[in-house]
Formats: structure tokens, sequence, C-alpha cells
């Protein structure tokens, strides 16, 4: 019994290694798409895809007096692209429903509120003072992507555990 007990302690050892090792890997696969997240925000196309971000917030929230959040870097971005995402969002509500809607979507004033700049862009918008939000900052997305593709992720870099 004596020969027996240290062996299992080894391969637990191993195997708490192995996790470690692997975990560092999915750590690291995380931070680079993180860095690419940021490439997408100094792209051209930016301004389109926070105008996209907005319209899929209000579409999600549904109310008619909405907050607009994003990075200090974006204000002028955002100012920018707000009537656009406003005036598509009212004629998707318009062609779905046949209701013409006149939604109040303002930027938040308090500067102070601002996203961070580890949200690596995006927006999030908020209604009734703060008691609805939606996230659609790069950063979250990026996670809810990551936790949903974990398994496939898993296989194609760890493909011996089948």
């Amino acid at each position: 019994t004596q020969e027996r007990t240290p062996r299992p302690a080894e391969i637990g050892a191993c195997r708490k290694k192995k996790m470690a090792l692997r975990d560092d890997l999915l750590t690291s696969l995380m931070k680079e798409a993180s860095s690419k997240c940021k490439v997408v925000a100094d792209g051209s196309n930016y301004s389109a895809l926070l105008q996209k971000l907005i319209v899929q917030g209000l579409v999600k929230i549904e109310e008619m007096s909405v907050v607009v959040y994003c990075r200090t870097d974006d204000l002028k971005t955002v100012t920018k692209v707000i009537p656009a995402a406003v005036q598509e969002y009212v004629d998707i509500m318009e062609k779905e429903s046949g209701v013409k809607l006149t939604p109040n979507v303002t930027i938040n004033e308090d500067r102070s509120k601002d996203l961070p700049e580890s949200s690596n862009g995006g927006v999030k918008l908020t209604a009734l003072n703060n008691k609805i939000v939606c996230d659609n900052t790069m950063s979250l997305r990026l996670a809810l992507v990551y936790e949903e593709l974990m398994p496939s992720i898993r296989e194609i870099l760890f493909p011996e555990d089948q």
C-alpha cells in the first residue's frame, strides 16, 4: 500500500499542472483577441460598428428615453452616429410594428462615468435611471463569444481529450 499511495498524488499533480498550462494558454488567447478588438476600435469602419451597436441596444431596451455611455475617445464618433442610429431604429420599429417612435437618445454628460479603455470600445445603453442596461462593449461581447465557443476552442486546442 505504501507503493500505491504516492502514485495517485503524482497523477493529481500532473493533472493540476496540465490544467494550469491549459488555463494559461486560454488566457493568452483571450488577451490576444482583446488586442485585436482594440485594432477594430481604431479601424475605419468603427463608426458604422458603433451605429449598429447603438441600434441593437435600442431594439433590446425598447425604451423611449435612453442614455448612451462610451469611451472618452469615442465621444465625437458616437455623437456623430446617434442621429443615424436613431433613424435606423425608428425605421426598423415602424417596419416591424407599424408604430412610428420618437426616442430620446442622449450621451452621458458625466465624463467620470465614461467607459474605461479596457472596454476596447463599443457602447453601453441605459434606461429608467440605469435600471435597464444593455452592455454592448467590445470586451463584453468578446467574453460572451469566448464562453459560447469554449467547447469548440478546447476541442481545437486540445484534441487528445476526445
